[in-house]
C-alpha cells in the first residue's frame, strides 16, 4: 500500500494552546477541573483528560460553587461567564484566539446597529457561543436555502460572519448567494475561516487526486473533520472519517491501493502513526509525506494561566 501523508494536518495552534491551558490547570489546581463543553472536539482528548481528572459538563450548573472552571477552544457566551461570576467560580478561558476574533466583530456590528448573518452549523459550540455575544441581533444561517428563505427589508444595514471550521467553498457559496441578495452587505476585513482549517482542506483538495481512499482522523462532531472528510469524497474517493485504527475495517481496502491520510485540527498525531502502524502492518508498503504549506502559528496562553505558569 501507498500512503500519502497529507501536511499540514491534525493540532492547530489553537487546539494546543487550549490542551496546554487544561494540563496546566490540573497540574497547579489539582483533580477536578471542570471543563464547559469538551475541550476540543475529538474522543481521544477527551477521554486522556478525564483519566487526568477533568469533568466535562455541557450546563454551568453542573458546576459546583467555588469550583476551578476551564472554557474550551470553542468559546462561550456572555450569560456563561456571568453565570461563572456568580457561582464564584475560578474560571480560566481556553478559547481560540481567531473564535475570539469573531465574537469581537459581532458585538462591533452589533453596536453600529447592523443585522449579522452569521454562517455556521446550528447547535455547534463555537456558534451556541457567537450567538450569544448579540442574540438580538443575529440570524443563523445555514446553507443557501438559508439566503433564499430570508425576509429582511433592502435598507437594513447587513454584515456577514461565519464559524471558522467551515468548508471554504461551502461558505463561498453562501457568501456569493448572500452578495447577490444583499449587495450592500459588509464584512470583516479578514476572512473567520481560521487558517488551520483552510490549510488542511487545500492539503486534501490538492493530494487526493492521487489515491483511491481518503482516511481522515477526527471524532464525527468535530465540524473541521466533517468537512475534510466531504472534500475527500467530492471527486469519486471513498472516504472515512475514524478517530483510531480501530474504526477501520481492513476489507474495505487492498494492498495495491494509494490512500490519502489527513486529520483534523482537533486530532492528535499519535492516532494519525497509528492507524499508518495498523495499515501497513496488514498490507506493507511505504509513507509519502506530502507538505503544501508551513504552519508556524503559535497562541500563547491565556493571560491568567500565564501568571500561574511562572508561579
Amino acid at each position: 500500500m501507498k500512503i500519502i501523508l497529507a501536511a499540514p494536518r491534525g493540532f492547530c495552534a489553537g487546539v494546543n494552546m487550549a490542551i496546554q491551558s487544561l494540563d496546566l490547570t490540573l497540574q497547579k489546581f489539582g483533580a477536578p477541573v471542570y471543563v464547559y463543553h469538551e475541550i476540543v472536539h475529538n474522543q481521544y482528548v477527551v477521554n486522556e483528560f478525564k483519566g487526568k481528572g477533568a469533568v466535562f459538563v455541557d450546563t454551568i450548573d453542573e458546576i459546583p460553587v467555588g469550583s476551578t472552571v476551564l472554557f474550551s477552544a470553542h468559546g462561550v457566551s456572555p450569560e456563561i461567564r456571568n453565570a461563572a461570576k456568580k457561582m464564584n467560580l475560578h474560571a480560566f478561558d481556553a478559547t481560540c484566539p481567531l473564535v475570539t476574533k469573531v465574537h469581537l466583530e459581532a458585538i462591533k456590528y452589533a453596536r453600529e446597529e447592523y443585522t449579522i448573518l452569521l454562517i455556521g452549523h446550528d447547535g455547534h459550540d463555537e456558534v451556541i457561543g457567537t450567538m450569544g455575544e448579540a442574540p438580538e441581533a443575529i440570524i443563523l444561517v445555514e446553507d443557501e436555502d438559508a439566503v433564499e428563505r430570508l425576509e429582511i427589508p433592502q435598507e437594513t444595514k447587513l454584515a456577514y460572519l461565519t464559524q471558522t471550521t467551515l468548508s471554504v467553498d461551502d461558505a463561498n457559496r453562501i457568501i456569493t448567494k448572500l452578495r447577490e441578495r444583499f449587495p450592500k452587505i459588509e464584512s470583516p476585513p479578514k476572512d473567520d475561516i481560521c487558517y488551520a482549517t483552510q490549510n488542511r482542506q487545500e492539503a486534501v483538495r490538492k493530494l487526493s487526486d492521487g489515491a483511491d481512499a481518503v482516511i481522515v482522523l477526527g471524532s464525527q462532531n468535530s465540524s473541521n473533520s466533517q468537512r475534510l472528510k466531504e472534500l475527500g469524497a467530492e471527486d469519486g474517493k471513498t472516504a472515512y472519517l475514524i478517530d483510531g485504527p480501530e474504526d477501520l475495517d481492513l476489507k474495505q481496502f487492498t494492498a495495491d491501493q494509494t490512500v490519502l491520510i489527513s486529520a483534523g485540527a482537533s486530532a492528535p498525531e499519535s492516532v494519525v502513526q497509528s492507524t499508518i502502524t495498523y495499515l501497513l502492518d496488514h498490507f506493507g508498503g511505504e509513507v509519502d509525506e506530502r507538505s503544501i504549506r508551513d504552519e508556524s502559528v503559535r497562541f500563547p496562553l491565556p493571560k491568567a494561566l500565564r501568571t500561574v505558569d511562572q508561579s
